[in-house]
C-alpha cells in the first residue's frame, strides 16, 4: 500500500531508501483526494536535495520515462543526499490527455499559485508549498505543445554560474538563456532561492528512446557534479551544444496552410526561406524568411495556421555575461 500523505517531510523517510508516496493537493466535487505521485531516494548519507519534475503540462509525457529510468539507476545505499521526482505535476491534464489543467488553465503561467484563489492557482500553490519548497535543486522537464516539435534544449538564467553549468551538464544540443520571470515553475523554484532550470525533452504526447537515455544521462552527471552519486558517464559531453543568448518565436501574419522547411537544431541564415502559406487552393501567398542568423530551437508541425501561428523558435547564438 503506498502512503497518502499531505505534505512532503522527507525528514520522516528511512535513509537508503527509495520511497513511493501519493501527496494530497486537492479535493473534487465529490470530496475525493486529488494527489501527485512522488518518489523519494533518501541517500545513506546527508547532501542535497534534488527535484525532478514532469508532465506540468498533461501531454508532455518524456519526463515520465526519464524519472523512471533515472531511478532503476539509482540505488539510496551509494547516493549522498535525496532525489525528489514527481512524475506528473498536471494529474487533471494528464488523465484527460490535454495540456491544461481542469478548469483550462496552464498551470505553467500560474506558479506560485495562491493559497484562496480558484482551482488551479490553489493547485500550484500546495504543489510548490508542500514539495517544491522542500528542494536545494531542480530540474523541470517538459516537452514541446500539441503541433510543435523541440529539439533537446534547455532553458536557464545563464547569468549565474550554478544554474549555467546544470544546463551544460545536460549535455543539450542547445542552450538558451531566460531570465524565467513569467510565472512558470522555474520561476517559482528561484523565486525560493532553489536553483532551477527547464528541460524540453522533445515531442508531446510521445515517448523518443533517444531523448530519454539523453537527458537521464544528463541528470545523473548533475548528480555527480553536486557529488551526490557516480554514474557511467554522459556520452554527449557538450561540446556540441548550442549556447544562445536569446530566442523568439516567428508568427505568421495570415492564415493557409503551412509547411516549415529546417528541422529542429538546423542552422538557418538571415533571408533564408523557413516557411511558405498557401491558401485552400494551393497557391502561395506567404513565404517566411529568416529575420537573422540562427538555430532552430523548435518549430510548428501543424498546417493549419491561423493569422498569428507559431513558424519556429528562433535562437541566436552567443554567450551571457554573470551578473
Amino acid at each position: 500500500m503506498i502512503p497518502r500523505v499531505t505534505d512532503l517531510n522527507l525528514s520522516d523517510l528511512e535513509r537508503e531508501e527509495t520511497h513511493k508516496l501519493w501527496v494530497e493537493l486537492v479535493r473534487d466535487g465529490l470530496g475525493r483526494a486529488t494527489s501527485v505521485p512522488v518518489l523519494v531516494a533518501r541517500g545513506a548519507h546527508k547532501g542535497p536535495v534534488v527535484g525532478i519534475t514532469a508532465a506540468v503540462h498533461g501531454n508532455e509525457l518524456n519526463g515520465i520515462p526519464v524519472i523512471h529510468r533515472l531511478f532503476r539507476n539509482l540505488p539510496p545505499a551509494e547516493l549522498r543526499g535525496t532525489v525528489v521526482a514527481v512524475p506528473v505535476v498536471n494529474v487533471p491534464g494528464y488523465l484527460r490527455e490535454q495540456r491544461l489543467f481542469s478548469d483550462e488553465a496552464d498551470l505553467n503561467r500560474l506558479f506560485p499559485g495562491r493559497a484562496n484563489g480558484n482551482d488551479s492557482q490553489v493547485y500550484a500553490h500546495r504543489f510548490v508549498d508542500r514539495i517544491v519548497s522542500k528542494l536545494d535543486y531542480l530540474i523541470d522537464l517538459h516537452t514541446a505543445s500539441f503541433g510543435r516539435v523541440n529539439s533537446l534544449y534547455v532553458r536557464a538564467d545563464m547569468r549565474h554560474d550554478i544554474t549555467a553549468t546544470m544546463a551544460r551538464l545536460i549535455g543539450p544540443q542547445i542552450i538558451v538563456h531566460n531570465e524565467g520571470t513569467d510565472g512558470t515553475l522555474r520561476s517559482a523554484a528561484d523565486d525560493l532561492g532553489i536553483h532551477s532550470i527547464t528541460v524540453e525533452v522533445g515531442d508531446p504526447q510521445r515517448f523518443q528512446r533517444g531523448l530519454i537515455r539523453a537527458s537521464r544521462r544528463g541528470i545523473q552527471a548533475v548528480l555527480d557534479h553536486l557529488d551526490m552519486f557516480e554514474h557511467e558517464g554522459n556520452e554527449d559531453d557538450g561540446d556540441d551544444t548550442v549556447e544562445c543568448a536569446r530566442s523568439y518565436w516567428i508568427y505568421t501574419d495570415t492564415g493557409g496552410t503551412l509547411v516549415v522547411s529546417p528541422g529542429v537544431a538546423d542552422r538557418v541564415e538571415k533571408g533564408q526561406t523557413i516557411a511558405t502559406l498557401t491558401d485552400i487552393f494551393g497557391q502561395v501567398v506567404r513565404e517566411y524568411t529568416a529575420p537573422e542568423d540562427g538555430v532552430v530551437v523548435g518549430k510548428s508541425t501543424n498546417p493549419v495556421a491561423y493569422s498569428g501561428a507559431r513558424i519556429l523558435h528562433l535562437g541566436v547564438e552567443g554567450t551571457v555575461a554573470p551578473g
